[in-house]
């Protein structure tokens, strides 16, 4: 079969379905590549990570017999305002696709001494802003060993939404640190599940930084309590660990500059992220901008920040 690909996203990250899909039509025989439109094919797949608010379909007409459609971008929607994530418009891979080694080949500028996949699927914290609690349940479950996708390369890009909540944990982590690869863990680590063993397995994986998150003020005691034993057993400089501050979703101004000084105070360095920046009030962007700019953030106190050419600061704008 002639088998043509289309990558609906086109981000900074490889389309990890594709690469799979690519992989086991080759080895049935068949040919597959990115897809061109005047081209003819048998099949084509189009795969869709994000919704269309973040990465809209082109028109592109292509010449196929069949064009099959998936991923999670197809399956949401935009209703009054919300996302909504229609599970039954998003099957899953057929097992022997989903567990086959990617074909990085497909994406070489990419994956260049790269691997990237999942070792665990699911989450336990079932976010209003994050459909992976509802498209793989709510239990971070093993799926796969590191050998399923990683074969020696330098460097690992783990996609797992939740690894500390699975109870594999520590055969997972394991794994990473018996390759001695540099591992990203994109998605961040829940510090939540930060105990003073998982803190102690961690510092074993070789990472060039490692990320928390701080979304809801109702879990500060537990963040607040496995930040303090990572901190304590890590010893890394704040450039190293990092945590994001979620704003513009459920929390307060003053929640979100109380959640930033307290990371601070903690000895990581706090990002702030805004949900939905459109929406947001201008002194959530003034935050973000002052906390994620470096040399501001470590000059001067938010209050006393001025943002604008008129001079006034933060207190004078917002707070007099």
């Amino acid at each position: 079969m002639r088998i043509g690909l289309y990558d609906a996203d086109k981000t900074k990250y490889p389309n990890l379905p594709l690469m799979k899909i690519s992989a086991w039509h080759k080895a049935q025989g068949d040919t597959a590549e990115f897809a061109i439109p005047i081209k003819p094919y048998d099949r084509v797949y189009v795969s869709k990570v994000f919704g269309k608010e973040y990465s809209p379909l082109p028109n592109i007409c292509f010449r196929a017999d069949e064009i099959v459609y998936g991923g999670t971008g197809f399956a949401i929607t935009i209703e009054n305002g919300k996302e909504v994530y229609h599970k039954d418009r998003d099957p899953n891979l057929p097992p022997e696709i989903e567990h086959i080694y990617p074909d990085y080949g497909l994406y070489p500028e990419l994956t260049k001494d790269t691997a990237y996949g999942f070792l665990t699927r699911g989450c336990c914290n079932n976010c209003g802003f994050c459909i992976v609690s509802k498209k793989e349940g709510l239990c971070s479950t093993k799926v796969a060993d590191l050998s399923e996708f990683w074969k020696g390369q330098k460097n690992i890009e783990l996609l797992d939404a939740n690894l500390l909540a699975c109870k594999d944990r520590a055969e997972l982590i394991g794994q990473l640190s018996a390759s001695r690869a540099w591992v990203n863990f994109s998605q961040g680590l829940d510090a939540r599940f930060i105990t003073q063993e998982v803190a102690e397995l961690l510092t074993t994986v070789k990472t060039k930084r490692v990320h928390f998150a701080f979304d809801f003020m109702k879990n500060e005691k537990a963040i607040k309590r496995g930040l303090e034993i990572y901190k304590r057993v890590s010893n890394l400089s704040d450039d190293k660990a990092i945590v994001y501050i979620l704003t513009n979703y459920d929390t307060t101004i003053a929640d979100d500059l109380y959640r930033v000084n307290l990371v601070r105070a903690l000895g990581y360095l706090p990002d702030v992220r805004i949900y939905r920046k459109p929406t947001a009030p201008q002194v959530l962007k003034d935050l973000q901008r002052w906390c994620n700019n470096r040399r501001i953030f470590r000059t001067c106190e938010f209050m006393d920040y001025k943002p604008r050419k008129d001079g006034k600061t933060i207190k004078e704008l917002y707070f007099s």
